[in-house]
């Protein structure tokens, strides 16, 4: 099966299986997931909880790491100021590894690069309907959200607006209470 088909065949089925939730009584239970979870999944994840509180989506979202770093646990300060101003306080945000109770309990599982979905891939192939760019879910389109770890603050403002414009798109397509 080509990569192209294997990818819409897992997008296919992660919508189906998303469709099939919306009827649920119980939430969907979304996972953001990058490198550290002290940068991108955090954000996608904090602002996602954001907009599920202000539309009444029956939501409930984790973020975190295929690669945890035990000394590097906090989140990252530039992520801490840019969304600040939107009254999003992710202070005592601590970073969490991936693991197979995320496969088990996730409905969705969404990634900032294709090595992530791989990493994930290798470990837990039992993931392979859950698991997708978040790019991809967003627009269709695979396009990776870069690393801003150890980049400069303009770096970090590129990336936070990459995931601004990309979670309210994903949650968009999440049913309402």
């Amino acid at each position: 099966m080509s990569q192209y088909l294997a990818r819409f065949v897992a997008l296919f089925i992660a919508t189906f299986t998303f469709v099939a939730l919306a009827s649920a009584a119980t939430p969907v239970r979304i996972a953001f997931v990058d490198s550290g979870n002290t940068g991108r999944s955090m954000t996608a994840a904090a602002l996602a909880q954001r907009w599920a509180a202000q539309h009444g989506t029956n939501v409930a979202v984790i973020s975190r790491a295929v690669n945890l770093n035990p000394y590097n646990v906090v989140p990252g300060q530039e992520f801490v100021k840019l969304m600040a101003p939107l009254g999003i306080d992710v202070t005592a945000h601590r970073a969490a590894q991936f693991d197979k109770s995320v496969v088990l309990f996730s409905d969705l599982i969404l990634v900032m690069t294709p090595a992530h979905r791989d990493r994930i891939l290798s470990e837990f192939p039992e993931a392979k309907t859950k698991v997708v760019l978040l790019s991809e879910y967003a627009t269709g389109q695979a396009v990776e959200v870069l690393d801003a770890y150890g980049q400069s603050p303009e770096f970090y403002a590129k990336v936070f607006q990459q995931i601004s414009d990309l979670v309210p798109q994903v949650m968009e397509k999440l049913p309402k209470k």
